[in-house]
């Protein structure tokens, strides 16, 4: 089932199944931000990465001396979240552990996602509660994808993206998937980064403390774009698929990849939180269309 939220300035839609954002468009213009999912490309809008972050070596994680098996972030993505609460502004989608994610998650939980359309700004909160009695690990982060270009006619290499503030950042290299201990390069106290499709040819840009809290894509042919504000995320990706694809993805993240040769214990992997019983965590990120 799809749910929507609209106001004199925007509409959004969200898909049940993952709690993903499927649609947000500007209804002065009928504009399109999120891409469209093409199954040719790729079949997602905006998924939710949970429980873990990037890939696993082999798939696998080790807790309390067993083996358990997860794809590349997560499972959450995969599965159907319930509407817990609707209101004229929001919706709040729940998703609670159960026989079946304790198979290959042995955790207690309940992940909320709450999308508040205010004028033409979506702000997407997540919250992670620990519901059992003992620590739980975790990894949390965002997917959204944007169309790019965004009018016809146009091509991804009109657009760029342009950091807040100077950035000075080295991109963390992947082999299939996994981080492999190389440094690349990407802005050398400079804001603006031209997209480009070699720029993708090893995978995502990973990046580490990022100091901007907010991302925007434009283009200088005109004045539609979007803004994407975060916050207190320690991982950063950008990321599209291939050349000639059509969107680019602006990726928070509260954990990463995997590292080449990692043990594959849960507790030692990079960006893992531990989060106490009877706690919950939050974080948010914020799209402005325009």
């Amino acid at each position: 089932m799809i749910y929507h939220l609209t106001n004199e300035t925007c509409s959004v839609a969200i898909k049940e199944h993952g709690a993903e954002l499927s649609s947000f468009r500007h209804t002065a213009n009928n504009l399109e931000y999120i891409w469209q999912a093409d199954p040719a490309v790729w079949p997602r809008h905006a998924p939710v990465l949970f429980p873990i972050v990037g890939k696993l070596p082999n798939g696998e994680y080790q807790y309390q001396g067993k083996t358990y098996k997860l794809p590349q972030h997560g499972i959450a993505r995969d599965l159907d979240f319930f509407l817990e609460e609707q209101t004229a502004d929001s919706l709040t989608f729940v998703l609670i552990s159960s026989e079946k994610t304790l198979t290959v998650y042995p955790f207690l939980f309940r992940l909320e996602i709450r999308y508040r359309l205010a004028a033409n700004a979506l702000e997407v909160t997540y919250t992670v509660q620990n519901t059992g009695e003992e620590k739980m690990l975790f990894s949390l982060g965002a997917h959204p994808a944007f169309n790019c270009p965004l009018l016809p006619g146009e091509a991804f290499t009109d657009y760029c993206l342009e950091f807040e503030k100077p950035e000075t950042l080295n991109r963390y290299l992947l082999k299939d998937g996994l981080q492999n201990g190389q440094t690349e390069p990407v802005l050398q106290d400079q804001k603006i980064l031209p997209l480009q499709y070699e720029l993708f040819e090893k995978d995502a840009i990973v990046l580490k403390e990022v100091a901007s809290e907010k991302i925007t894509l434009k283009a200088d042919k005109h004045a539609h774009g979007l803004e994407f504000a975060f916050k207190n995320y320690p991982y950063f990706g950008i990321w599209t698929k291939e050349r000639g694809a059509t969107f680019i993805c602006l990726e928070p993240w509260h954990g990463i990849a995997s590292h080449v040769g990692d043990s594959g214990d849960l507790a030692e992997k990079e960006g893992i939180l531990n989060l106490p019983p009877n706690s919950s965590f939050s974080c948010s990120y914020t799209i402005r269309v325009f």
